[in-house]
């Protein structure tokens, strides 16, 4: 396998829906190869990062939220609506 064919098989590997033959191949290649050792930890990091971007926000993040900013944003809300 070249780093262009592991590249186009990076995410049927990371689902783990690359058939037995071709997943073997591809880690006989993440064995031999550093670069793409790195290109998959960063692809990994970046599925990671856009799934937990598009979540939406849930109680948690509003736990975190400080109550002055929740306050603030309300203010300003409300200020806006009664301009209209």
């Amino acid at each position: 396998m070249t780093c262009r064919e592991l590249v186009d098989f990076i995410m049927d590997y990371l689902n783990g829906e690359l058939p037995e033959g071709e997943r073997s191949e591809f880690e006989v290649h993440l064995a031999e190869c550093p670069q793409c050792v790195a290109y998959l930890s960063s692809y990994r990091q970046t599925v990671k990062i856009a799934r937990a971007a598009s979540r939406p926000l849930g109680n948690e993040a509003m736990a975190e939220m400080p109550e002055e900013l929740i306050q603030a944003i309300l203010a300003a809300r409300k200020k806006g609506e009664n301009k209209s």
